[in-house]
């Protein structure tokens, strides 16, 4: 359940239309609460604030709250097509879920929406002394709030879509993904076997990235099925015609009462991949990133050279022992569920930066002593995975430098994994 909020939560964190909606409306309820104000007995208590003042800090806001939500759309659609040409499309929805640019712009509009109707309130005479005294204390209070935001939001907006603070959202994103995969590399499924596709075989209703996958669901109808679902498709995987999300045997052998659309169900599919429960989307997006920073037009190997330190944390990371209790017990025994490949993780990230980087000495050598680094570890498949890398950096670096100097660094470099 918990895995499914979180899903849904950052979704609706993408729709740049949520939070200024939910303030319009909060806005408008703090406007009319101002008026139980007036019940409460506290008239001959307060100060009594004249119309005139209220209205004069209400129109202020109204006009100036249009101008800078203005600006801030403008600068935020600015900062979207900045990341999206500096960096890759692909970090766009990570962009656009910028809490602090969507906070600022939520509090801009509310701000507005609250003049606006505070005004007709007042010139109609809704409030007595009590209710403008709570009026004129909640404008004070969200002026105050509209300054906070817009100061802070200046320093965040200067950043937004620069390809620095771009690499930066989509390695936390990576990391988060790599962390929830760490804590349940079967989904809380249990381990599939090396044979996955005995059964029937399960297909999607459409053409798309699993995005995710409701494992509890499979659980619960295998139950009630008395049957055994294997995952085919991990999230990430592309599901078309001939390629089977799952397959499905039974107890009892009969497989004529089995509800593939049921099944299919618990496979949500979309037309893009998402960061939440694919781990290796994130890498390949850092990989594009420093792909493109590595091409003719830009020639930025400084970029390649800090993605390269990003993989190192990042598979460092995916390296590290995991605590006693942080694991997730697999509950779903009727569901079985393959392990994400290191391998393929590998191939996401440094593939694309040893093609591109095999002609730039400062790429292949930084890409060599990151490959030993991630050796040193002392996880096998990482070693492995590791030198196999190191070997095709290499065959491709020699393919490509034409100094001999140039070639012996690298040949240096790559040492431990001649050797081996």
């Amino acid at each position: 359940m918990g895995d499914r909020l979180r899903f849904l939560l950052n979704r609706i964190n993408e729709r740049l239309w949520v939070r200024p909606l939910a303030m319009c409306v909060l806005s408008t309820a703090v406007v009319f609460l101002a008026k139980t104000a007036d019940n409460t007995g506290i008239g001959q208590l307060v100060p009594a604030i004249t119309p005139d003042s209220i209205e004069t800090l209400l129109t202020i806001i109204s006009t100036s709250m249009l101008v800078i939500s203005t600006f801030a759309v403008a600068s935020m659609v600015s900062a979207y097509a900045s990341a999206s040409s500096t960096a890759t499309p692909r970090s766009f929805s990570l962009v656009i879920a910028d809490d602090v640019s969507q906070n600022a712009l939520s509090t801009f509009i509310g701000a507005f929406i609250f003049s606006i109707v505070a005004l007709i309130a007042l010139k109609n005479g809704y409030y007595d002394r009590a209710g403008r005294f709570a009026l004129f204390a909640l404008t004070l209070m969200i002026l105050a709030t509209v300054v906070i935001t817009f100061v802070r939001w200046v320093d965040r907006i200067a950043r937004l879509g620069r390809l620095g603070g771009t690499i930066d959202k989509v390695e936390a994103a990576t990391a988060a993904a790599l962390q929830r995969r760490r804590r349940a590399p079967t989904l809380r499924g249990v381990p599939a076997g090396p044979c996955q596709s005995g059964g029937q075989a399960i297909y999607g209703g459409s053409i798309g990235y699993v995005q995710r996958i409701d494992v509890a669901a499979l659980q619960t109808y295998a139950e009630e099925s008395r049957a055994r679902i294997t995952v085919a498709a991990l999230p990430g995987n592309f599901s078309a015609p001939g390629r089977a999300l799952a397959y499905v045997t039974t107890d009892s052998g009969d497989l004529s009462d089995i509800d593939a659309r049921q099944i299919a169900q618990a496979f949500r599919l979309g037309d893009h991949r998402q960061y939440d429960e694919d781990p290796r989307f994130g890498l390949i997006v850092l990989s594009e990133i420093a792909s493109r920073a590595l091409s003719p037009a830009v020639n930025d190997p400084g970029t390649a050279i800090g993605i390269i330190g990003t993989f190192v944390r990042l598979f460092a990371l995916w390296s590290e022992p995991i605590e006693e209790g942080d694991t997730r017990i697999s509950e779903c025994d009727r569901v079985e569920v393959p392990r994400i490949s290191l391998r393929d993780m590998f191939d996401d990230a440094f593939t694309a930066i040893a093609r591109d980087g095999a002609g730039a000495i400062e790429v292949a050598g930084r890409l060599q002593k990151a490959l030993e680094s991630l050796v040193s570890i002392g996880d096998a498949q990482m070693r492995d995975a590791a030198i196999h890398h190191s070997r095709l950096a290499l065959a491709r670096a020699e393919k490509v430098l034409s100094i001999p100097e140039d070639l012996e660094v690298v040949r240096k470099l790559a040492k431990f994994a001649s050797a081996v």
